[in-house]
């Protein structure tokens, strides 16, 4: 992968830039992110926020986490194309949407989480390792 590395919407009007490599990244295969993806998993980018820039505007939608803390996921109002996360636990993390991504091909995988949630025909990498759950950290 390059740094910096972009991304954004489909129409273009939401943009955003990194300039430092990301700190994980990993396939969530929570029922919440199965349902935010309308696919198998959430395959997602995390950034410090200090490394991020966005331009336009996103839409939101909250709803607390199984921890309790506000998850809020962000998409382009004039699309729909999703763009980030925000976790209320770790405010000072950006988590993107690896189909976001100008290049996604760099996207690998460290770890499934929520495995035990993961779809009968979701085919997961063997090679990948998994976690039933949230692990404490990434």
């Amino acid at each position: 992968m390059k740094v910096p590395f972009s991304g954004g919407c489909a129409c273009g009007a939401v943009r955003y830039s990194c300039t430092a490599k990301p700190l994980y990244m990993g396939n969530c295969h929570c029922r919440d992110c199965q349902r935010a993806t309308g696919s198998a998993y959430f395959a997602a980018v995390i950034v410090k926020q200090s490394d991020f820039s966005l331009t336009g505007e996103l839409a939101w939608f909250e709803k607390p986490a199984d921890r309790g803390h506000t998850m809020g996921r962000s998409f382009c109002p004039a699309c729909g194309s999703p763009v980030l996360l925000t976790n209320g636990a770790a405010p000072d993390f950006r988590v993107l949407y690896a189909g976001s991504l100008d290049d996604p091909s760099w996207y690998r995988p460290q770890r499934d989480i929520y495995a035990a949630s993961a779809q009968p025909w979701d085919v997961m990498h063997p090679d990948v390792p998994k976690v039933d759950g949230m692990p404490e950290s990434f």
